[in-house]
């Protein structure tokens, strides 16, 4: 499926300033930023692809190497675009609006400062005896990682990034309108106090660059569905020297073939015999960690439910201990001989025949219904 184009999707012509480009994203951002529609996967959709067109025509580099190539030529240089992660928060997109206009909070030497890399997010699946009784799993994700050859600088090896002369290093200007003097994210360095050159040819001077990466994830036992466990310093790399962002792994358990769990508590059905359901006897149940013997007092009814204390899950959080409950299924008979078929008429024979009550859950249903149709006059 093709890219729409980016100047469509925020809605600019292509001469559009950079002035203009900005405003058209804030106003997209601002109608389908996630944290003002949350759960519409539309709306993150639409915002994710603002932020990839933004991304790519706020960069005179990036803009003009799709203004000749198109998105072919975007792909062809590993530009990723349009990622929302946890980073990127309402006052990230709209924080330094304010700052632009009194010179604020996201001017000055804040924006020589280094900065934390994104926070990423990854859903891991397990199976159930994987988070009962804990694993060590690997999984590959990919992220911008610090790019090796120049360690983040942006700046090709051996050389170093200069300071800005439009704004000696400060990351903004003043300019004065009139009665007011206002301070502004410098256009030259675009805020960072420094200038590249000679850029890195491996990550294009953004310091960072897209890597695929095996990270190895210890799984705590007792861990359910929606669980999360975090990984410090395993997002993405920072930028200037900043410290690496988390990596938070969402747990997804996959649905098994005996059990059905419920917190710590398991849930089985154990299906039994008509006989021995009637006179009783020893049934071998499963357990998350092996066989037991469940004792079937005689005339047992289908759908009793068996409690065996213990034998569920121990909590990841408060370290308690589950059950195991298992629901007796009576299975019927089937492809019986005709041998068989005739005692089991005369089994039925002598029910009928016996002055003692053999059905109870019957006498009651029939009971229940007829006292249903008098209520209705039937």
């Amino acid at each position: 499926m093709s890219k729409p184009d980016y100047y469509q999707t925020l809605g600019i012509e292509k001469n559009s300033s950079e002035s203009e480009i900005k405003k058209a994203y804030r106003k997209k951002a601002m109608k389908y930023h996630p944290d003002r529609n949350p759960d519409n996967k539309t709306s993150e959709n639409k915002f994710k692809e603002a932020k990839e067109a933004y991304e790519i025509l706020s960069d005179p580099q990036t803009r003009n190497t799709y203004d000749q190539f198109g998105h072919a030529g975007i792909n062809s240089q590993g530009g990723m675009g349009g990622g929302f992660n946890s980073g990127d928060s309402f006052n990230d997109v709209f924080g330094d609006m304010f700052g632009d206009i009194f010179g604020g909070r996201r001017g000055g030497s804040q924006q020589n400062q280094s900065q934390r890399g994104s926070d990423l997010r990854y859903e891991l699946t397990l199976d159930l005896e994987q988070a009962v009784f804990g694993d060590k799993v690997s999984i590959d994700i990919p992220s911008l990682s610090t790019c090796e050859p120049c360690n983040g600088s942006g700046a090709k090896p051996g050389t170093s990034p200069t300071t800005c002369q439009q704004c000696d290093g400060r990351g903004n200007v003043r300019v004065q309108q009139g009665f007011f003097t206002l301070q502004q994210t410098c256009p030259q360095c675009r805020g960072a106090g420094q200038t590249i050159n000679d850029p890195c040819q491996s990550c294009s001077g953004q310091g960072r660059i897209q890597k695929q990466r095996t990270i190895s994830i210890k799984i705590p036992a007792g861990v359910d569905q929606s669980d999360r466990v975090r990984l410090s310093n395993e997002g993405e790399a920072g930028i200037r020297g900043g410290s690496s962002g988390d990596l938070f792994v969402d747990i997804n358990i996959r649905e098994h073939q005996i059990f059905q769990r419920e917190g710590s508590n398991l849930f089985c059905e154990v299906p039994t015999r008509f006989s021995t359901a009637v006179l009783g006897g020893v049934l071998k149940v499963p357990t998350i960690d092996g066989a037991v013997n469940l004792t079937i007092p005689e005339e047992t009814q289908s759908g009793k439910v068996f409690r065996l204390k213990g034998k569920g899950i121990k909590s990841y959080r408060d370290r308690s201990i589950g059950d195991l409950y298992c629901t007796v299924q009576i299975e019927t008979p089937v492809s019986l001989n005709k041998k068989q078929k005739e005692l089991l008429e005369e089994f039925e024979h002598s029910l009928n025949s016996s002055s003692k009550e053999h059905r109870p859950h019957r006498d009651n249903w029939k009971a229940s219904v007829k006292s249903f149709f008098d209520k209705i006059g039937i």
